[in-house]
């Protein structure tokens, strides 16, 4: 009977994998520019001279579904979304370089402008820092400017432009973070040609009843794995009353 535990032991862990992986987005369907989280199970089958009787499981979330939210018209002046499939470059915590579709911006501590998940907006030199004092506002092309509001009649300085990155032809994934990263290192290129919209934010792109469904059937599956152990357990009892009438 070892075979049938570890046969549903893989299942459940596999089931419990996706229920994460579920969980995490229905918790982001409302957070702007989120990726939903999409997962994938691989049969494992053992090899060896007895006859191939065990297939086990091994269930992983494989990536990001890049597929582009919904835009929503917000007429804030900091709030941007991106056109097409640029990235916002971003400072992470570790001081790596990461990207992000999140475009909630605001003028943090310092000076900083950082985005919703408070992580500073990188430019061509660096995280871009606003004066004190100073109206922001953003361009379609990304470029950061700064009015002085004591001098009306001065042009606003521009103090950086917002790296928008190409991920075209480079292998992302999606840290525990949220965040997509170059695998192995590394930083995207910036793209000239890349544009915002600005007074506007792109929503998640997960589908909140869908992901409803999702759960549901990733509980169920979990249900049905472990009612094989009570099944493996009466059948040991059966063989052990059997034998003992020998």
């Amino acid at each position: 009977m070892d075979r049938m535990i570890y046969t549903a032991l893989t299942g459940m862990d596999s089931a419990m994998v996706r229920q994460r992986a579920v969980a995490s987005n229905l918790a982001n369907a409302q957070t702007p520019g989120f990726r939903g989280e999409t997962f994938a199970v691989q049969t494992k089958t053992l090899k060896g001279p007895a006859l191939e009787t065990r297939a086990q499981t091994q269930g992983t979330v494989r990536g990001a579904d890049m597929t582009a939210g919904e835009i929503v018209r917000t007429s804030q002046p900091l709030d941007v979304a991106v056109t097409g499939e640029a990235l916002i470059a971003l400072q992470a915590a570790d001081g790596a370089e990461v990207y992000s579709r999140r475009g909630d911006l605001s003028v943090g501590v310092g000076g900083v402008l950082q985005n919703g998940d408070r992580r500073p907006v990188m430019g061509e030199a660096g995280p871009i820092t606003v004066p004190p004092g100073r109206i922001v506002t953003i361009s379609d092309d990304g470029t950061v400017l700064a009015a002085d509001p004591a001098q009306p009649e001065e042009p606003a300085e521009d103090i950086g432009r917002i790296k928008l990155a190409n991920p075209a032809g480079s292998r992302i994934e999606k840290d525990l973070d949220g965040f997509m990263r170059v695998v192995g290192g590394g930083v995207l290129p910036a793209d000239p040609t890349a544009e915002l919209l600005t007074g506007a934010l792109e929503q998640s792109n997960v589908d909140s009843s869908q992901v409803l469904v999702d759960i549901i059937e990733a509980q169920r599956s979990f249900d049905r794995r472990s009612k094989l152990f009570s099944t493996a357990s009466e059948l040991d009892q059966s063989t052990a009353r059997l034998m003992s009438l020998r």
